[in-house]
């Protein structure tokens, strides 16, 4: 017997595909530079920040609230809008006498308090001569936004948005970076960036989006896919750890686009959240990176006997990988001392003076920053063909990535075949991908039979190949049993099948013997969107490998197959019909209204997020791009979904649409 794995083993097991494979493969060192240039047009795609980079960027609105003079130093308390009423505060520390100096963006990890708790780290580099500009994350400044979406929310739609947190905190700390080369005391060529967890992982993601970095000194924001998986270190970050990962890429090929430029890894040993064996394979690949580009010197690693956080070693090894890269002073990390133990208090360092800022965007900004598609006019069966190819490019190219190219051969195997007193049934197999052999039945009326096989008598009697001219073979209802049916058999997630169709039901992944317990599903949800996919979109798959296998059956040749959802396995629906393009139709009962809703905050309910979808369509579009096949909504349908029908309305014939109290008042 071929066995199936269980969904984690699986995430286990691409996750070690995908780190195996890193880095990518690497051109030759004399074209880096334009191969960069690429990868990173790609890698802005792949946060939502593409349109922001090549836009003309909007006045940063700088305001300075308070300035304190101290020894050495000034501190100057200032927000700016890295977008029109994107407010982020921050702290400017200035060397006294600056001119031309070197300077340093500190971005803060997840603690209170944000650059309060931080403020010794900047304090002790301007003391090293060092500009030094310190901001607030959007989760924990002194406005408190939103980091924790699929990790304390349930806000899964995050995934289908395309949109983490990352996005918004590598534009703020690019914004950071205008600001601090605005400034007559810096010089541009030695920028420095650095943090700690949080402000550890956007060091690496800020510096692979922004080429003006000069140096990058991530702490404990370091590790593998594989391990965030397998050992589960995954379920203690925020979202805001991880880019978007529509293609699959390991986290080294995101860090490769930081190479050649100097970078010190710093990470401790006994970190709950980064294993040590994780962190030194990261290091190990992209090493491999640096050499081949003949900068091995460039990239250092640090570990140190630690929990997750900072030891006093860490900052002083930090401070001499600035002045060594940054102002070209070579100096015995013995020499360099550590934090002076001197703190501010709060309200010095406070911005906006315990006062929410009125017009800040900041609280809202996992709503707009990535922005939704919007449903286009469509009026001819024209714009009807380009507006599907354009959706279905986009999603096979950003959604569905993962999918095989050409997609394996279902290979179905037909396991057992029983009958009834009214029912011949086929219990087949058939694989959706290596490692997946899904179940599904097929089951012929027996009155049906006789028509196949001509042994009924007068009409009834005539096989298939003797039927009149025009007389149709009864369709096949496929049905796509949902999470929550215990036995998949007995599903009828639409209410019945109309009278001499065949049925045929397939158990997606997640349903019958592949389901699994709610207690793991939002580590899943999270898990799989790190790979380049989500369990919606694998059930997709199995869904259109379950079309390909149940057409090499002889039995269904010729015959129309409509697709049959309900809830959740609606959504699967209408993406398989949209991608497979031959259905006859889509059966539905209550469909979701859209991918954009949040879900309970332990990750159960209805999973219906797919990787980027909403920033090309929704389900009512995608309904609507099913045009001319057919569309029957079982019970109430949200709204939505109006759009659909008006397109089909416009378009005519040989499209159609239905609304039905129960299918058994349809007929085609």
């Amino acid at each position: 017997m071929r066995e199936t794995m269980h969904i984690h083993e699986y995430l286990v097991k691409v996750a070690r595909q995908i780190d195996a494979a890193a880095p990518a493969q690497l051109p030759p060192a004399a074209e880096w530079p334009a191969w960069h240039k690429r990868r990173q047009e790609e890698y802005l795609v792949a946060l939502g920040l593409d349109g922001y980079f090549a836009a003309a960027r909007p006045p940063l609105n700088v305001k300075i609230t308070a300035s304190h003079q101290r020894e050495g130093f000034k501190i100057l308390c200032l927000s700016f809008e890295s977008l029109p009423g994107l407010k982020v505060a921050g702290n400017l520390y200035i060397p006294d006498g600056a001119a031309g100096a070197p300077a340093v963006l500190y971005l803060c990890g997840h603690a209170g308090l944000q650059k309060g708790h931080y403020q010794m780290h900047a304090r002790r580099f301007a003391q090293l001569g060092f500009v030094t500009l310190v901001i607030d994350t959007v989760q924990y400044g002194e406005v408190h936004g939103y980091h924790h979406g699929t990790y304390a929310h349930g806000w899964h739609h995050w995934i289908s948005r395309g949109y983490t947190p990352t996005a918004v905190e590598v534009w703020n700390g690019v914004r950071a970076i205008d600001l601090l080369l605005d400034l007559e005391e810096v010089d541009g060529r030695r920028l420095g960036v650095t943090g700690n967890s949080g402000g550890g992982a956007i060091t690496w993601w800020l510096t692979a989006a922004d080429n003006r970095v000069a140096a990058a000194a991530p702490t404990c924001g370091t590790g593998m896919i594989t391990s965030h998986i397998e050992d589960r270190t995954l379920d203690g970050h925020c979202d805001c750890m991880f880019p978007m990962n529509p293609w699959g890429w390991s986290l080294v090929d995101f860090s490769a686009l930081v190479a050649p430029r100097p970078c010190l890894v710093s990470s401790a040993a006994n970190d709950a959240l980064f294993t040590e064996a994780s962190i030194r394979e990261f290091h190990r690949k992209l090493a491999v990176v640096y050499d081949h580009l003949g900068a091995g010197d460039k990239l250092e690693l640090f570990m140190y006997p630690s929990s997750h956080g900072y030891q006093p070693e860490t900052r002083r090894n930090i401070s001499r990988f600035f002045l060594k890269h940054l102002m070209g002073k070579d100096v015995p990390v013995e020499m360099i001392a550590d934090f002076d133990g001197h703190k501010e208090e709060l309200s010095t360092l406070a911005v906006f003076r315990g006062r929410v800022p009125a017009n800040d965007r900041s609280t809202t900004v996992q709503d707009w920053l990535v922005p939704k598609a919007r449903p286009r006019e469509i009026n001819s069966t024209a714009e009807l063909a380009e507006e599907r190819r354009r959706v279905l490019e986009a999603l096979r190219k950003n959604t569905f990535a993962f999918f095989p190219q050409p997609l394996p051969d279902p290979d179905i195997e037909m396991v057992h075949e029983s009958w009834t007193d009214h029912t011949k049934t086929w219990f087949f197999r058939y694989t959706s991908e290596p490692g997946w052999r899904l179940p599904g039945w097929l089951y012929l009326p027996l009155e049906e039979e006789k028509r196949e096989s001509g042994s009924g008598e007068g009409d009834q009697g005539k096989r298939r190949d003797q039927r009149d001219e025009g007389e149709r073979p009864a369709p096949i209802l496929l049905q796509l049993p949902g999470s929550k049916d215990r036995h998949p058999t007995m599903a009828s997630p639409v209410g019945g099948v109309p009278r001499g169709w065949l049925r045929a039901v397939i158990a997606c992944r997640g349903c019958g013997e592949t389901a699994w317990g709610e207690n793991l599903q939002w580590h899943l949800r999270r898990a799989a969107a790190l790979t380049g996919r989500t369990l919606a979109s694998l059930r997709v798959l199995d869904a259109l490998q379950g079309l390909a296998a149940l057409r090499r059956l002889p039995l269904a040749k010729g015959r129309p197959i409509w697709l049959a959802a309900a809830g959740e396995m609606a959504a699967v629906a209408l993406y398989a019909a949209l991608l497979d393009g031959q259905t006859a139709g889509v059966i539905l009962r209550d469909p979701p209204a859209t991918q954009d809703q949040p879900g309970p905050s332990d990750g159960s309910g209805p999973m219906i997020e797919m990787i980027n979808c909403l920033r090309y369509t929704d389900l009512p579009q995608v309904a609507g791009l099913l045009w001319p096949q057919g569309l029957v909504f079982v019970g109430p349908r949200p709204a939505g979904y109006l759009w659909a029908e008006e397109l089909y309305d416009r378009l005519g014939a040989p499209g159609a649409w239905w609304n039905v109290r129960e299918l058994s008042a349809w007929t085609i």
